[in-house]
């Protein structure tokens, strides 16, 4: 809960130390002032009274200092009051340093004010110090890009260079990045190779190799070759464009704890006021105790006014968003994108997590291993001429689907050279979790799993078993019909991401209880593939929403799930999910229903995650005991007589100070 006069007056950007961020703000130089004038009050009447120091002039400064630091304390509180109807903490100050004011502690009453406004400060630099870690993400990407193109007077010419502003950049445009340039677009190589730096974007401590077809991402770094990019996204659209967009977003999805808070406050704070009048008034009335100060007591009003203070809520209501803001922050820069507070403490319950399999725990990048036409003259030979025949035109259909499973057969057939054999499929349409179907020359062809021909076109009983042993192998078959009539098989391989072993591993020793793979695959695959990963359990066969159903059950069994994928076929389950998880080089889709985005192709992101959350949990509810410890200790001392106002403030600043590192802490956490 941030003070309301400290949220209205908030620099553009983090200064590099608390002290230069009191200078940047109307109200934090108002209180540097106030800290000045009632200097003297606090030194000579409350630490130092045995010199014996009296002066007009001392308490004079002391009332300057509270009405300057508190001009805007006291406004704010006013119209919580009127407008609002509301009992906010600006209104508890107010009171305990009218009251202060007084009683004749005047030095008390500005020191209740400045130690508030600067304590409230203490949030404003923390939140700037995340947004600018957010911000400095924004200031990665280049302004300007140099680009080809012909010149405007000369359509017929060759292209020339020219440097244009990043949002006068159209798709399909050619950029030019020379070695130690940050790539200003999102694109794909079109010449050129080079080690490009990733780590802005996917958290990739080593520069990756890219050559001509690969695609880069708009803020990294450019190595030691000149590249040529063809655009593929507009600036507002492009990866980086959207971590920013998602992390600014991140601060309207609080966290559980977060909101439990700000009920808390809402209710907390008017009670407060109330038992701080009962006590000033109820043991004067019922036991004749003095409401004044006296030489021999600080008398109940003197107490209430101290409990006013140190009941301030500040550190209980801030123990919770710095925290979250922090974590949210450090996990952006290292290619974890999380949507929002409630996911990151959503995260930390995880007892399950379901991966999808191809282009999840496997790399997505199938090669074809086997083609067999019906009509293969030549089983010995590599490819006849039928079994070219049939690769090109499943090809032609392949060309119209996002599949990784399509991207493979595609890139067979341009290798044999019988791509443009075939004209492109029309009317394409897929069949959910089965294949595609779609004309290619007049004829309608089908390419699907082995389960859908079984109930949809006939085939020998020779062909199964031929494909049964393939998938024993770990391949996958994948079937081609022509006009209702099986016409072959095509085989692909994929194969298991590097590091899947220890990063099950890694889940495990984070809690995770177990894994399980949810694919759409044969299960002989899927059991192939699970045993080189590591995974617990396999739950083959699955169509889109026998995946969700698969995940609920989970939920049901484990608790809080999450569920980790990339293709559009894994959005339903990743949002039945306690969290979806996406893999950031998956489909937009999946990236859209996600709640968490691991940026990139690597999964060894996936436990830095949960050590992240966890270690986020940690921390708040650490913070929330210290708070509450704090002020529970100092209430009683308030209560006996023993502690004065502005120690009590002093405790109140501290528990903010401290609860406020300890968040800020995680934004470094590793």
């Amino acid at each position: 809960m941030t003070c309301d006069t400290c949220a209205s007056d908030k620099p553009s950007a983090a200064p590099t130390s608390f002290f230069r961020f009191l200078r940047t703000g109307r109200e934090t130089r108002l209180a540097l002032i106030g800290a000045l004038l009632i200097a003297p009050g606090v030194i000579f009447h409350e630490l130092l009274p045995f010199l014996g120091v009296q002066s007009e002039l001392i308490d004079l400064a002391s009332i300057a200092g509270l009405l300057i630091a508190g001009y805007p304390i006291a406004g704010s509180a006013w119209r919580a009051l009127i407008a609002q109807r509301r009992v906010t903490i600006n209104v508890l100050i107010t009171l305990a340093a009218v009251g202060a004011l007084a009683i004749g502690a005047y030095a008390e009453a500005g020191f209740v004010v400045v130690l508030f406004a600067i304590g409230e400060a203490m949030e404003g630099y923390a939140a700037a110090r995340t947004r600018d870690a957010i911000r400095s993400l924004m200031s990665i990407a280049p302004s300007t890009a140099t680009v080809l193109r012909r010149p405007v007077d000369c359509p017929s010419c060759e292209p020339e260079e020219q440097t244009v502003a990043t949002q006068d950049i159209q798709v399909g445009d050619v950029l030019v990045v020379r070695p130690g340039e940050r790539i200003p677009m999102d694109g794909r190589v079109l010449a050129g190779a080079s080690y490009v730096d990733q780590s802005p974007i996917t958290g990739e401590s080593i520069p990756v190799h890219k050559q001509a077809g690969d695609e880069v991402f708009a803020g990294t770094l450019n190595g030691t070759g000149a590249l040529e990019v063809e655009v593929s996204r507009q600036v507002e659209d492009t990866v980086l464009a959207r971590i920013i967009h998602r992390v600014s977003e991140a601060q309207a999805h609080k966290a559980v704890a977060e909101r439990l808070m700000d009920r808390f406050a809402r209710y907390y704070t008017p009670a407060v006021v109330g038992l701080a009048g009962v006590l000033a008034i109820a043991p004067p009335l019922l036991f004749g105790a003095p409401f004044w100060p006296t030489p021999q007591d600080q008398g109940w009003l003197y107490r209430a006014l101290a409990l006013l203070v140190v009941s301030c809520p500040c550190a209980l209501a801030i123990s919770t968003p710095v925290a979250v803001i922090s974590a949210i922050g450090n996990a952006a820069r290292r290619g974890i994108l999380i949507k929002g507070g409630a996911y990151l403490e959503a995260l930390a319950r995880i007892t399950a997590i379901a991966f999808d399999k191809t282009g999840t725990l496997t790399k997505g990048e199938p090669s074809v291993a086997r083609v067999r036409s019906v009509r293969c003259v030549d089983p010995a030979q590599t490819l006849c001429a039928p079994c070219c025949d049939l690769l090109a035109i499943a090809g032609a259909l392949e060309r119209r689907s996002e599949h990784p499973f399509a991207r493979a057969v595609v890139a067979a057939a341009e290798a044999q050279g019988v791509s443009d054999d075939y004209p492109a499929a029309q009317q394409v349409r897929a069949i959910a979790g089965r294949g595609v179907i779609g004309q290619v020359d007049g004829r309608e062809v089908v390419v699907g799993s082995h389960d859908y021909f079984d109930c949809s076109l006939p085939h020998d009983e020779a062909v199964c078993k031929e494909l049964d042993a393939l998938t024993a192998k770990g391949l996958t078959p994948v079937l081609v019909g022509v006009d209702g009539a099986y016409a072959g098989y095509i085989a692909l391989a994929d194969t298991v991401r590097e590091g899947c072993r220890s990063m099950i591993e890694a889940l495990r020793r984070c809690g995770v209880r177990v894994t399980v793979m949810l694919t759409g695959d044969n299960a002989n695959v899927a059991r192939a593939v699970a045993e080189q990963a590591g995974v617990d359990e396999v739950q083959a066969g699955l169509l889109p929403d026998q995946k969700v159903a698969a995940v609920r059950a989970l939920r049901d069994r484990y608790g809080a799930v999450a569920m980790v994928g990339d293709g559009i076929n894994d959005a339903p389950a990743l949002a039945a999910a306690t969290v979806g998880i996406a893999v950031g080089s998956g489909s937009g889709q999946a990236i859209e229903t996600a709640d968490v985005v691991l940026m990139g192709d690597s999964l060894t992101k996936l436990p830095d995650a949960l050590r992240l959350a966890q270690a986020t949990m940690r921390t708040i509810r650490t913070n929330i005991a210290l708070a509450t410890g704090i002020k529970a200790g100092t209430m009683v001392l308030v209560l006996l007589g023993l502690s004065t106002m502005w120690l009590a403030v002093l405790a109140d600043v501290g528990a903010l100070l401290l609860v406020t590192l300890r968040g800020m802490r995680l934004s470094q956490y590793r």
